[in-house]
């Protein structure tokens, strides 16, 4: 018999340690994609003997670096294991973490929520379930959406959880007219270096970065995380028209790169580089939103230009907002994009205003 205890309020000892995973759990934030950032604790009379994460993707799950990191194996027969997202059940990369589990007769198993997963969705808690655990689930339920809100997104909204970032001036401007732009196509930077290397620690959490044509041929941007230790994320620039060609730094190869175009002559392709076609009659920000879900990435961070930008927006196809106001003002140039949303929070970095906005 299936036995499932649900939590809504109060405190309780099962919310301290879901607490736990969930700080344990941020520790793969930018490494774990397409698999979710998972966090566990294993407590055996009231102390943790054993806490692990999700390791990079492709290696073990948070429950299985959890249960390595008992000492004492004989005594997970007596304790409680914790984790912020229902235990797979299926053959992936790796075995089944409820396998262990149940290998391991660890007793009780308390979940943060259900994992929304086609091939889990349940099945992990069943087969705990019968293997005689008592299994609690729901602990913290909205604390674990949050911090499992790419995956979820992904799951359960079929697209990449949107972040949409820009840095604009006092007087509502995102670039300057462009006829005081230098000769030589370089980023035009509004915001001061440290909300700089912040942005460049945001592309090293995300999947993927967007970009438009224009900013591309405006800017001449790397869209790396050299400012910040880290991976790099997939480049991907919406060229309609293929106007980008050899000399632009996104297309150097250092980093994966995938080109959404119009174009369908494969002979203006360059190598190394990927091409979707995708048909701009249509709604390009949904259509993109497919690409990206199909090719399995779970965030992206759209970083520009304006029109990129705004598409999202009146698609309604954005989870934050992410928007620098510098103490600058240019009288005049490109229009930053018009937004509302529910204002998550507000600080000063240095002379940068940041504020966050989420999708109501």
């Amino acid at each position: 018999m299936l036995r499932l205890l649900f939590y809504f309020c109060g405190v309780n000892i099962h919310q301290k340690y879901i607490l736990r995973s969930i700080e344990l759990g941020k520790k793969g934030l930018g490494t774990t994609a397409p698999n979710p950032m998972v966090g566990c604790v294993i407590v055996h009379k009231d102390k943790i003997i054993g806490e692990g994460y999700t390791s990079p993707y492709g290696g073990p799950h948070a429950e299985v670096n959890a249960i390595n990191a008992v000492v004492d194996k004989h005594i997970l027969s007596e304790a409680t294991l914790y984790v912020t997202l229902e235990p797979c059940s299926h053959h992936g990369k790796t075995p089944p973490c409820a396998d262990l589990i149940i290998k391991h007769k660890i007793p009780e198993v308390v979940i943060g929520i259900k994992d929304p997963h086609e091939k889990v969705a349940g099945k992990g808690i069943e087969k705990l379930a019968a293997a005689g655990c008592k299994v609690s689930v729901g602990v913290l339920e909205d604390e674990c959406r949050k911090h499992l809100k790419r995956f979820l997104t992904f799951q359960e909204k079929k697209r990449p959880y949107i972040i949409l970032k820009w840095a604009e001036t006092e007087d509502g401007f995102i670039a300057p007219d462009p006829k005081i732009r230098k000769n030589t196509p370089e980023p035009f930077w509004i915001t001061n270096p440290y909300s700089k290397q912040l942005v460049h620690q945001w592309r090293n959490q995300e999947q993927a970065i967007l970009v438009g044509t224009h900013t591309v041929l405006e800017d001449n941007p790397k869209l790396n995380t050299r400012d910040w230790a880290g991976k790099n994320p997939i480049r991907v620039v919406l060229d309609k028209n293929l106007r980008i060609d050899s000399h632009f730094h996104v297309m150097d190869q250092s980093v994966k790169t995938s080109i959404l175009t119009q174009i369908e002559d494969e002979s203006k392709y360059l190598e190394g580089i990927d091409y979707v076609v995708i048909d701009f009659a249509k709604p390009v920000a949904a259509q993109i939103c497919e690409v990206l879900h199909k090719h399995s990435i779970t965030s992206v961070l759209v970083e520009g230009g304006s029109k990129m930008l705004q598409t999202f927006i009146d698609e309604g196809l954005w989870d934050e907002a992410r928007i620098f106001t510098a103490q600058k003002t240019f009288k005049g140039g490109i229009a930053a994009p018009r937004i509302k949303g529910k204002l998550l929070s507000k600080e000063r970095i240095l002379s940068d205003t940041l504020s966050i906005y989420t999708h109501d």
